[in-house]
């Protein structure tokens, strides 16, 4: 099989009305500008992170629960710059499939790290699931009362949801801006009611400013390692920018827009998580951070205690619902679409890539993606019969794990592919941000960032890629024994479909 060719795309400067790739096909139509893009990003990044880990976050540091979010912000903002290079010299709407088999040519190394973005996607919706799950018990419950919030109640609410979203993808959505755009303002709309508390609670001299400087650790950790573990949970809410490369077909100039929307859209959101760390310490005292009073999360308490007599506390659950559901709708949409480009493309067994007629949805990826969602939901819910909140942690990290190792090696592709001669106008970072990005990104991974409770990420994400090993190796048997075809991917530029 050829491979791809290393030469820049046509339609790299943004022009409209040519052939993309060497299909022959019309390019995407270029409709996003800059204020569109922007809040696509920004509502890519800004979803279930913020509202599932905070209280985490800051269980680990104490009073210091903003340094994290900063820490995380760079790294992820080191990685953003090589996405950047890689988006403005392939301007394809591929990711980091793209980047890893354009650097090295294997194909099973393209298959891993496009798989390992699949999983990302599952772990991400299962934890969105489970968040949104606990938000509409609790919010039912303020407003008709009786409603059962306990651990069974929300493992059945959260696979609902999941059922829910596989019928919704059956039936087909389009994935539009529009509908981001006002998914977007509804997140950030929660996320000011709570910064708003917090001003008010700093004004009136009700919460404790001098706090916001206090570390503590509860696992008598020193500041660095216990950042450490900090970062790699709050680096959950930071994952979204790289979904963005995806709409570079579909961007008016991206040479010239990209980078500095990209860069601005992190920056937003990393003062927007700031703001809100710097909330839930105001307002909630130390002790009682890493324990919320419910399952909807800490941000929840802050509004309750924050604002105790004005009912937003009411509608504020039903806000957070609003904002995570599309988290977990849009990262099921991917994962299903890209095991339906690799079943299509012979890379995983091709009944994964059977389409609805009626529909013309991809039916059994579809169903295929459910299931290792509702799996990862039970083991990890069951896993926690007393419900102590373990549920969410341990599927947003390993969300980020996974996503960390892919940030890793796209840093590395950045230093690979220099080879390759640079577009004129694209975006080029220094060499050392992506052999820092490396590093960081690698330092995360380690066992060392995490507490020895977290380590069912491991297992989490080493058993959804076993699957992955497994599928693909009985796709290459039956490759190599049935049809006498070579196993790997013919076009990785229509990985998605």
């Amino acid at each position: 099989m050829a491979e791809p060719s290393t030469n820049a795309p046509t339609g790299q400067a943004g022009q409209t009305g040519q052939t993309g790739h060497a299909t022959g096909e019309p390019e995407l139509k270029r409709v996003m500008g800059p204020g569109l893009l922007l809040l696509f990003i920004i509502g890519d990044i800004v979803g279930a992170g913020i509202f599932a880990i905070t209280g985490s976050v800051a269980g680990q540091v104490g009073g210091v629960a903003w340094l994290p979010f900063l820490v995380a912000f760079a790294i992820a903002t080191v990685t953003a710059c090589s996405y950047l290079e890689m988006v403005t010299k392939y301007p394809e709407a591929s990711g980091a499939a793209l980047y890893v088999h354009k650097a090295f040519g294997m194909h099973f190394v393209t298959f891993i790290v496009a798989f390992t973005v699949m999983c990302s996607g599952i772990t991400s919706a299962a934890t969105s699931s489970n968040l949104v799950a606990g938000n509409l018990l609790v919010g039912f419950d303020r407003v008709v009362g009786g409603v059962p919030t306990g651990n069974i109640a929300t493992l059945l609410t959260a696979l609902a949801i999941v059922v829910l979203l596989a019928l919704v993808n059956i039936r087909g959505v389009s994935e539009s801006v529009k509908l981001n755009v006002v998914m977007t303002v509804v997140t950030i709309l929660a996320l000011a009611i709570v910064i708003t508390i917090g001003i008010w609670t700093a004004a009136s001299g009700e919460g404790d400013v001098g706090r916001i400087t206090v570390f503590e650790s509860s696992d008598d950790r020193n500041l660095f390692a216990a950042v450490t573990v900090a970062t790699a949970i709050a680096f959950f809410a930071m994952v979204g920018f790289e979904d963005s490369v995806n709409m570079v077909e579909e961007t008016k100039n991206p040479l010239k827009v990209f980078p500095r929307v990209m860069l601005t859209g992190l920056g937003f959101c990393a003062l927007l998580y700031v703001l809100v760390a710097i909330t839930v310490v105001l307002v909630i005292p130390l002790d009682d951070i890493s324990t919320p009073t419910s399952e909807a999360g800490i941000l929840l308490d802050v509004v309750k205690v924050g604002a105790p007599g004005i009912p937003v506390d009411t509608i504020f659950p039903f806000l957070t619902v609003f904002a995570v559901v599309n988290t977990a709708l849009i990262n099921m949409l991917m994962a299903s679409r890209l095991v339906y480009g690799m079943a299509k493309q012979g890379v995983l067994p091709r009944s994964l890539g059977h389409v609805l007629p009626s529909r013309r949805t991809p039916w059994v990826a579809i169903a295929f993606t459910t299931a290792l969602a509702i799996g990862l939901i039970c083991y990890v819910r069951l896993s926690d019969p007393d419900g102590e909140g373990t549920v969410v942690p341990a599927l947003g990290g390993t969300t980020a794990l996974l996503l960390l190792a892919v940030f890793a090696v796209v840093n590395v592709c950045v230093l690979i592919l220099r080879r390759d001669p640079t577009p004129e106008g694209a975006f080029r970072v220094p060499t050392v941000l992506p052999v820092v990005g490396t590093v960081a990104c690698l330092y995360l991974v380690g066992p060392w960032a995490r507490l020895p409770e977290q380590y069912i990420q491991y297992r989490i994400g080493g058993a959804l890629l076993v699957i992955g090993v497994v599928l693909w190796a009985v796709t290459w048997f039956a490759n190599r024994a049935l049809r006498s075809e070579r196993t790997g991917f013919r076009d990785v530029e229509d990985l998605e479909g």
